[in-house]
């Protein structure tokens, strides 16, 4: 029996005050972390942006390559204006959805994708949703795409356990608080991208692996990078 589905958590009142309450607790961390594989997506031209939050990313992925159009899909309708505010002058090649990620299904039938993006999604989902997320969206990729994640982590050793497991518990808590967030541990995402036929590239750490930045593509044997 397929489990029952928790509510869907509310962003919009974190929209506009995301940008500070980031710099406040991780400063330019998370956006290094964002930014890791940017050069790589300068080739793409079709990119699938799931939960970008108030759309810094996606603003700078529109200056630095003129011929990609995005599909920006969050739950936050108010996110979503937010990020259509920062694309400015470029919002014209960005198509905003407002959709749950959990049950989200890429429009037509076509393979038309060629980049896909997750910075910090994942960790509202949990490793079942990750994967039915990652089989629902594959078919609508081109061969060559590949997807891009940012995502906390807890690194084995003494570091994860006394620093990183508390940071990461200590977020879930609060997040839950602020939005109504269920979900309480990391997802084996890793595990789940595996399944659904994605192969890691390359990966970065940050902050001591706290963060991590990640290269998956749907084929072929994958390799690590510290």
């Amino acid at each position: 029996m397929t489990p029952a589905m928790s509510p869907a958590p509310n962003f919009d009142g974190l929209a506009r005050p995301y940008r500070w309450m980031e710099a406040l607790t991780f400063g330019p961390w998370l956006w290094r972390c964002r930014c890791a594989f940017l050069d790589a997506m300068k080739a793409s031209t079709s990119a699938m942006v799931l939960g970008d939050g108030d759309g810094r990313f996606t603003a700078r992925l529109l200056d630095r390559n003129p011929a990609i159009r995005v599909d920006a899909v969050d739950i936050s309708r108010t996110m979503l204006e937010v990020l259509r505010g920062r694309a400015g002058h470029q919002a014209g090649r960005v198509r905003a959805q407002v959709a749950d990620a959990r049950t989200w299904v890429p429009e037509g039938d076509g393979r038309c994708y060629d980049l896909v993006v997750t910075h910090f999604l994942l960790d509202c989902l949990t490793t079942d949703e990750v994967e039915g997320l990652a089989a629902r969206i594959r078919p609508h990729l081109t061969p060559d795409a590949m997807w891009v994640v940012s995502e906390f982590a807890v690194p084995a050793g003494w570091y994860g356990s006394l620093v990183a497991r508390p940071v990461v518990g200590a977020l879930y808590r609060a997040f839950g608080w602020m939005t109504g967030l269920r979900v309480r541990r990391l997802p084996d995402y890793e595990g789940a991208l595996n399944r659904a036929g994605f192969r890691i590239r390359s990966r970065r750490n940050w902050l001591g692996g706290l963060l991590v930045s990640e290269c998956w593509a749907g084929s072929g044997p994958g390799d690590r990078s510290a």
